[in-house]
Order: structure tokens, then sequence, then C-alpha cells
């Protein structure tokens, strides 16, 4: 099932965006961190910085086979040999991945979708204890130069309020300016708090 769209634009208009390897670096992710998973890869705009970061496999999850395809191509033509690229309708199907696997995991301009606590539980099902979800999401601005529609555009608060109902504690917001934020929370373990 896809989810609502939002008009994703060609590539390199989509990279203008954003600098990637710095909002990574400063979402978290590096060599502390072993396996790392993606939920909706698209073109591997963030995909194939994380596999030159983190010290383990990063898994690209998309439903769009023409994407799967691109990363794939992208991680192969770099020499990343750590990048597992898997076509999945993860809103219907789940991951496929088991419990607990990794330490990150990436939810990166996708929480506009009907339902995020379902994604977000998904995330949680995936991460280790302890583990780290990273959001990224257009600022709830009109002036942005792109993003969903602002009637189903979250709102930095929203994604909190999810990200806690899913599991989550500890979440932590950044100003990823011009256009974005940032959230990092932690999957509840007991001793964590909220």
């Amino acid at each position: 099932m896809k989810i609502r769209e939002s008009g994703m634009p060609e590539r390199d208009v989509w990279e203008s965006f954003f600098d990637p390897a710095n909002l990574l670096t400063t979402l978290g992710l590096g060599r502390q961190v072993n396996d790392a998973a993606e939920f909706g890869c698209g073109y591997g705009t963030f995909t194939i910085p994380a596999a030159k970061l983190i010290s383990g496999k990063i898994y690209a999850l998309d439903i769009e086979p023409d994407m799967v395809r691109l990363v794939s191509e992208r991680a192969s033509g770099e020499g990343l040999g750590n990048v597992r690229v898997l076509l999945r309708d993860f809103m219907v199907q789940g991951s496929g991945m088991p419990d607990e696997s990794v330490d990150y995991a990436m939810l990166f301009n996708i929480l506009h979708l009907e339902n995020p606590i379902v994604l977000l539980q998904e995330a949680a099902r995936i991460l280790k204890k302890g583990g780290r979800l990273a959001i990224i999401h257009w600022n709830h601005d009109p002036a942005t130069p792109r993003g969903p529609s602002l009637d189903i555009r979250p709102r930095p608060e929203q994604c909190i309020a999810w990200a806690k109902r899913a599991g989550f504690c500890k979440p932590v917001l950044y100003d990823l300016s011009p256009y974005h934020y940032g959230i990092v929370a932690i999957r509840f373990n007991p001793g964590n708090i909220i």
C-alpha cells in the first residue's frame, strides 16, 4: 500500500534539499551504529551516506521496484557491500526483519502516511532495546519549496506523541533548517524515562 503521495520530484531536485551526511551525523548516526534500517529509501539519498557512516549493514526498504533497483545500482557503483535493498510493502507486510535486529531506524519524510503508528510500531519491533529512531520531516510551513500538503504534513509535536505511543521515549527535537526538523527517540526498555 503506497503512502499518501507527496509528489516526489526528480532525483537532482530532491537531493538539493538536503546535506544527508551532515543531517545523519546531527541525528547521531556513526560508527557506533552497527545495523540500521531505512523505511522508504527512495533514491537512496540517505541510504548511501548512512552506509558510509555505520559499522554494519543498512537495510533499505521501498515499495517501488525502480527505487530498489536504483539504490542497488548506486550502492554497487560506490563499492558499498553493506547495503541490503528490499522490495517491500512494509505498511501491509511489515519489514520482514527479525525482532530486535537493528540499532537505528530511519523514517525520513514518510510520517504523512495514513496510519503513522503502524509504521512506528514496526520500527520499534525491529529495534534493539535502547536502539534509536530518527525522524526527519518537512517543517509545517507553507514557505517550504515542497513537501506534503499542510493538511497531512505532521508537526513535530505530533511525531513525538506518535513515537511515545509506539514505545519510544526521551525524544529530542532538532532544527534541520532551512526546511526540515528531526527527532531522535529511544526504543523503550525498563529503566528509560519517557
